[in-house]
C-alpha cells in the first residue's frame, strides 16, 4: 500500500512559492541555450541563481547526482549529467530542475530545440508536450492515476511514438520522490483515486524510435535503445478546492523558446 502525503492549502501556497522560483530558474537557462555552450555552464548558472534566491537545488548530490539540473539531449532521455559537451545547432536539450524551498520541492522538465531542428523531431517536441497537457487534464477528483496515464499514452501512442516504461512521474513535496508513481502509461479506472491534497510531478518521456531504454555506465544518463531522439516534459501539478493547479510555469521559458 502507498503512503501517499496529500498537502493543506497552506502547503500548496508554500510550494507555489517554490515553483515561481523553479519557474524562474528554467526561464534564465532558456536564454542561455545556443549553439557554442556547453551545459555544464548552464548547470552553474541555475546553481547559482536557486542559491542567490534563497533555494538549494533539488538534484545536487541526489542519490550522488552531480549536478543541479538534469540536461539530456538528443537521445538522452533523462538524468544526463552536466558536462563539458558543446550544445550544436539541431540538437534538442531536455532541462529538467528541482527547487528546494520553504521546506518542499517541486520539479518541472523542458525540451529545447536548438536552431534548425527538422520538423519530425519538432513534432516529437509538440507531441510531448501536449501529452503532458492531456495528462493534465485528466488529473481530476474522482479520477485516478491511472486516467492521467492512459492520457498520456493514448495520445502518444497515437501520433506514432513510444512511452517509456522504466521511468515514471511521482508525488512531489517535502521529499523529491513520494507516492504515488505516475507512469506514462495505464488503464483507466485503475491506480490511486484523484483528491484534493494531491501534488504530482507529471512527466512524460516519448521516444521517437523503439520504447527501450540503456543506462549508460556512469550510473546516470539514460538514452534510447535506438539512438533516436527523445522529449520530456514536466510539472508540479496539485489539486486544490477540486481544481487543478499547475503550480510551475513555462512563462519565463517561452518569453526566449517557442516550438
Amino acid at each position: 500500500m502507498s503512503d501517499i502525503y496529500y498537502k493543506t492549502a497552506s502547503e500548496v501556497e508554500l510550494m507555489r512559492h517554490s515553483a515561481y522560483l523553479l519557474g524562474k530558474v528554467h526561464g534564465e537557462v532558456a536564454k542561455l541555450i545556443k549553439p557554442g555552450v556547453k551545459t555544464s555552464y548552464l548547470n552553474a548558472i541555475a546553481e547559482q541563481y536557486i542559491k542567490d534566491n534563497h533555494g538549494v537545488p533539488s538534484f545536487l548530490n541526489y542519490n550522488g547526482f552531480p549536478g543541479s539540473l538534469c540536461i539530456s539531449v538528443n537521445e538522452i532521455v533523462v538524468h544526463g549529467i552536466p558536462s563539458s559537451y558543446e550544445i550544436k545547432d539541431g540538437d534538442i536539450v531536455s532541462v529538467d530542475c528541482g527547487v528546494y524551498l520553504n521546506g518542499y520541492h517541486t520539479d518541472s522538465a523542458y525540451t529545447y530545440p536548438v536552431g534548425k531542428v527538422s520538423e519530425k523531431v519538432l513534432d516529437l517536441l509538440r507531441v510531448t508536450k501536449a501529452s503532458l497537457e492531456k495528462g493534465i487534464e485528466n488529473f481530476k477528483v474522482g479520477n485516478r492515476i491511472g486516467d492521467v496515464s492512459y492520457a498520456i499514452q493514448n495520445y502518444s501512442e497515437g501520433k506514432g511514438y513510444s512511452v517509456v516504461r522504466e521511468l515514471v512521474g511521482h508525488g512531489v513535496g517535502k521529499h523529491l520522490h513520494e507516492d504515488p508513481q505516475v507512469p506514462n502509461y495505464g488503464k483507466r479506472g485503475r491506480g490511486a483515486k484523484i483528491v484534493n491534497g494531491l501534488v504530482l510531478a507529471i512527466e512524460p518521456m516519448i521516444n521517437m524510435g523503439v520504447k527501450e531504454i540503456v543506462e549508460e555506465r556512469d550510473g546516470w544518463t539514460i538514452r534510447t535503445k535506438d539512438r533516436l531522439p527523445s522529449a520530456h516534459y514536466e510539472h508540479t501539478v496539485a489539486m486544490v478546492n477540486n481544481k487543478a493547479e499547475i503550480l510551475t510555469t513555462f512563462e519565463f521559458i517561452e518569453e526566449t523558446f517557442k516550438i
